[in-house]
């Protein structure tokens, strides 16, 4: 496993930030969309260079805001054309979110997106027309034990909240479902999260690089307040 940190002394800022979303190999809908964007945030610079585009499975842990959704959305648009994408959600509430912005994405694209959060036991065969699929955790293990042989078509699943792992509900269907997709698929896997205590052991056990960064946009100041005052330290 190859454990990507803190930006080392020897490399220049010119190297840290070779990438741009205007020069990285990827479909003009995703150029056209962030061509407002004039430089990647460190965390996914760092997962650019740890090889988000050469399908490697990756754990990328950094604090909220700081662009993990958009690290998830790179590896989906390298993929599309050459497989299904699964973007894996815990709640139905983030899957109405990740279906909104996908589908505004891939509106002038040949790809389709799908929500799926049903929780009765189903093989959905609407599903094998999509190319990319919003599952919840409960959605895609139904799928998993239907072993429907379009599941083999997908190339790359993004595990928003991964650290869900440890929930005592979810979490161990989670890790069922990780366990069959590294046995029965092998697709790359992009694990995101903000608080994760263990990264390098879950990183060890999914097979993946782990990355990490602790750049915020918004500074975080811990303080106590008492008696009308605030004191910071």
């Amino acid at each position: 496993m190859k454990l990507v940190a803190k930006q080392k002394s020897s490399e220049t800022q010119e190297e840290v930030n070779k990438y741009t979303p205007k020069n990285i190999p990827l479909p003009s809908y995703f150029t056209e969309k962030y061509a407002h964007l004039s430089q990647f945030t460190p965390i996914q610079q760092k997962c650019l260079q740890a090889g988000l585009l050469e399908n490697r499975s990756l754990l990328a842990c950094a604090p909220t805001a700081s662009g993990k959704t958009l690290i998830a959305t790179m590896a989906i648009c390298n993929t599309l054309g050459k497989g299904k994408a699964v973007y894996l959600v815990p709640l139905k509430a983030l899957g109405n979110d990740k279906f909104r912005e996908y589908r505004r994405l891939l509106e002038n694209s040949p790809y389709s997106v799908t929500l799926s959060t049903g929780d009765m036991d189903s093989e959905s065969p609407h599903l094998a027309k999509s190319d990319l699929l919003i599952l919840t955790t409960e959605k895609l293990d139904s799928l998993l034990r239907h072993r429907l042989s379009w599941l083999n078509e997908i190339k790359v699943v993004i595990i928003d909240e991964i650290h869900l792992l440890n929930d005592s509900s979810r979490g161990p269907t989670l890790e069922i479902i990780l366990t069959l997709l590294k046995t029965l698929i092998k697709p790359q896997l992009i694990g995101l999260s903000a608080t994760i205590g263990n990264p390098k052991e879950l990183a060890d056990w999914l097979e993946a690089t782990l990355v990490i960064d602790n750049w915020r946009p918004v500074e975080l100041k811990q303080g106590i307040y008492t008696e009308g005052k605030i004191q910071f330290y």
